[in-house]
């Protein structure tokens, strides 16, 4: 873990450094979420930059910066808050909610042999139908992640350092076995 994280950040998609910088929210509160590499921009795209041989479609797509998963945090505290739902939403409950709701995105899927990324042969409503539902599971793993002291953004940086040793690209590149498969 030593090599994947460091005092100032942790190791980005290329393995640069990376650190933590303030950034301000819809709201204006300031925030850690967001990632600056060290020249201070924040470089999500940085493999295909550096020489990605094969580019697919999903290059062309991204998430729009807000909200934020603090946004997110914040709107489903305040629903909840208003309806007096904390006395039903304990982490057991909230992790067999999402379990729920993962099978009603399973249910979307199911039957139609493989599907092609961007969805093309899915009309708007079946894809607005899927948006619901992939929201939902979003939204009790958010919850849950606040309830369990869990800072997702962070706890991801640091998940994605450890994915980084356990598949180094020279070593799996192109292989879908896990990392207890590979030979040194």
């Amino acid at each position: 873990m030593d090599k994947a994280m460091n005092g100032d950040g942790v190791y980005g998609l290329n393995g640069e450094t990376v650190a933590l910088s303030e950034a301000k929210h819809i709201n204006g509160t300031p925030s850690k979420s967001r990632i600056a590499c060290e020249n201070g921009e924040a470089d999500i795209h940085a493999a295909k930059r550096n020489g990605s041989k094969k580019r697919t479609p999903s290059d062309t797509f991204s998430f729009t910066a807000e909200p934020t998963i603090e946004d997110i945090r914040r709107m489903q505290a305040e629903f909840t808050d208003e309806r007096d739902w904390n006395q039903f939403h304990q982490p057991r409950n909230l992790l067999l909610a999402m379990v729920g709701e993962v099978g009603e995105v399973s249910e979307l899927f199911q039957w139609r042999g493989e599907v092609t990324e961007g969805l093309p042969g899915w009309t708007d409503s079946e894809r607005e139908h899927l948006a619901h539902e992939l929201s939902d599971v979003l939204i009790y793993l958010v919850e849950l992640a606040e309830k369990c002291h869990i800072d997702l953004p962070q706890a991801v940086l640091r998940k994605m350092a450890l994915n980084r040793l356990k598949y180094p690209a020279s070593k799996v590149h192109g292989s879908s076995m896990k990392y207890t498969e590979y030979k040194d």
